[in-house]
């Protein structure tokens, strides 16, 4: 109990520290939000190419303040991604003290692995799934019955489009994450993960079908990767399993000896 009686302190004092944590939460979204305000054409940029490369080269605005509601979105959008790091570190320091010392030995690895697995989830929603998605989407377009059918995607509707790809994709490549948190949290065991597989299946295309446009292939790109991730997950908690045992046996054996 040492670790957490020094850690003791009156609601007060833990109000305090939850005002100053949000106050550097809001601070560091600020500052972002206005750095990425600033740069949000060239942001923007960056987000059509996957448009770009599907041959699309026109994007339209019908409402007056349209283009400029789309940068604001653009600036909050990217602020919330550059500010992660600093959001994430402040929630931990506020939570950190209630926790024994091999708790935050636990929780670290987490903290460190939610952005390489969101990064890893975006990145495959941009390079890859994005560009097929469009190419697809964009093939409906030509003659019909005499009548020519063209693609003209208004701003607002192609930041919806590509902000639902990026952060559904982030977001459902945290399953692992998630998952390994509960098993060493012990809300649910290796066993029961295995047993639960078809079931898994069943939830990564009923995911994919929330946080993906309603076509089937955004659906199957999303939902495949996230069966792989369900298994790496159980193979990833194995792996744990196996270092923690063995590190509880050279505890006891050092408490042995002693």
């Amino acid at each position: 109990m040492k670790d957490i009686d020094e850690s003791k302190a009156p609601l007060l004092e833990h109000l305090i520290e939850l005002r100053t944590r949000l106050l550097w939460c809001v601070a560091a979204f600020a500052l972002a939000f206005g750095v990425c305000f600033y740069f949000a054409k060239p942001i923007f940029a960056v987000l059509v190419q996957p448009l770009v490369a599907a041959g699309q080269g026109k994007i339209i605005y019908t409402d007056v303040f349209e283009a400029f509601f789309v940068e604001v979105k653009v600036g909050f959008f990217a602020a919330l991604m550059v500010s992660f790091p600093v959001l994430a570190t402040q929630m931990y320091k506020f939570i950190a003290p209630g926790l024994y010392a091999k708790e935050k030995k636990a929780f670290l690895p987490f903290l460190f692995m939610t952005p390489v697995f969101f990064t890893a989830g975006s990145a495959l929603a941009y390079y890859f799934a994005m560009p097929v998605a469009l190419e697809f989407l964009l093939g409906f377009q030509g003659d019909v019955g005499g009548v020519t059918q063209e693609a003209l995607p208004g701003v607002g509707n192609y930041l919806d489009f590509v902000t639902k790809f990026i952060f559904g994709f982030g977001v459902a490549f945290l399953l692992p994450v998630v998952l390994m948190l509960l098993e060493a949290a012990g809300i649910v065991t290796r066993d029961q993960l295995k047993a639960g597989r078809r079931y898994a299946i069943v939830g990564a295309f009923a995911i994919a079908a929330v946080l993906t446009p309603p076509d089937v292939i955004s659906q199957i790109m999303l939902a495949v990767p996230l069966c792989l991730l369900y298994e790496f997950a159980i193979a990833a908690i194995w792996f744990t399993q196996k270092r923690r045992k063995k590190a509880e046996e050279a505890e006891a054996q050092a408490e042995a000896a002693e």
